[in-house]
């Protein structure tokens, strides 16, 4: 009998057993694929952007329906809000703003259409603003600033900088 009990000892020490080498090869794994090399990312980039100069009308056409891009305008600055086309695109609750001078509307809270300038009127000079507008309008700023990729400008149709734009 003696010698029955030093054998199941033995099997009993072994290191090899069905679950140790389960959570051997478990860890072995986890192992490899946190330092295995990641594979190339299929990242599509966008197309480069130049930064342009815009007129009311040749920025209208970037409004997520007849163009993939959203532009909107603020203070003269246009920014490209296509990341946020769900609140700038067709459907959003800022889609009047998409392709067109937003200023007024932003300074005033209002998303009503009276609040955008007709694309074949100049461009608005905001001059009627009170204290608290011109102060709503540069939060809105500062905030597309921080947020938006800046890509171009809003000048005058007829303007000189709109002609050396069209010559380019």
């Amino acid at each position: 009998m003696p010698h029955e009990s030093t054998a199941v000892e033995a099997q009993a020490l072994s290191i090899f057993t069905p679950v140790n080498l389960i959570l051997l090869s478990l860890a072995v794994y986890i192992i490899y694929s946190r330092l295995r090399p990641a594979p190339p990312s299929n990242i599509k980039h966008d197309a480069p952007r130049v930064f342009r100069t815009f007129t009311p009308k040749t920025l209208s056409p970037y409004n997520g329906t007849e163009s993939p891009s959203v532009y909107l305008a603020v203070e003269g600055r246009v920014f490209d809000v296509t990341a946020g086309k769900s609140f700038y695109g067709p459907g959003g609750p800022y889609s009047n703003f998409a392709g067109r001078d937003a200023s007024r509307g932003l300074a005033k809270n209002s998303f009503d259409e009276e609040m955008l300038t007709p694309l074949d009127k100049p461009i608005d000079k905001l001059e009627d603003l009170t204290d608290e507008e011109k102060e709503s309008l540069a939060g809105w700023a500062s905030h597309f600033e921080g947020k938006y990729l800046l890509v171009g400008r809003l000048v005058e149709k007829g303007s000189k900088e709109a002609e050396e734009a069209k010559d380019e």
